[in-house]
């Protein structure tokens, strides 16, 4: 049983020291990133799309360091259906709040709002007004003009 512990303990350390070493090894590879993320498609199946795209911005975080990062997510078209299957979608709800909780911006497209007749303080989950942008497409340019790196997940 001691020999167990034993092993156990030195595994746990090795996991602890190996998880320090990559977050070292991030952190000088790393700089300061502007980055916007892209989503004008549908979720599909159980949201799997949507939830995979927010996997990926938090992979990204967690790679950079949420200190290091000012991340934009811009949705129009069908994406506004991300914020709008998280007001039923528990994980995906999830998700969308610890993202805005490492300072994670979501601009949601005015145009699309306006064309599809959405409410934004009905329809969506956790959109304010501030949040509204006067067009999607637009803001990517925008952001992109400003040095923001365009990632489609």
């Amino acid at each position: 049983m001691k020999k167990i512990m034993t092993v156990a303990m030195t595994l746990a350390i090795a996991l602890v020291v190996t998880s320090f070493a990559s977050v070292a090894e991030a952190s000088e590879r790393y700089t300061k990133q502007k980055v916007v993320y892209h989503i004008n498609y549908d979720g599909g199946a159980d949201d799997k799309k949507y939830r995979g795209a927010m996997r990926n911005i938090q992979n990204h975080i967690n790679a950079v360091g949420a200190d290091n990062m000012d991340i934009k997510v811009v949705l129009h078209g069908n994406g506004l259906g991300l914020l709008s299957q998280a007001k039923a979608n528990e994980a995906l709800r999830g998700q969308v709040l610890e993202l805005k909780g490492q300072n994670v911006a979501v601009h949601v497209c005015n145009n699309t709002l306006n064309g599809r007749n959405i409410s934004y303080e009905n329809d969506l989950f956790d959109v304010f007004e501030e949040d509204i942008v006067p067009s999607g497409v637009a803001e990517l340019s925008h952001l992109q003009q400003q040095g923001y790196t365009y990632i489609k997940p």
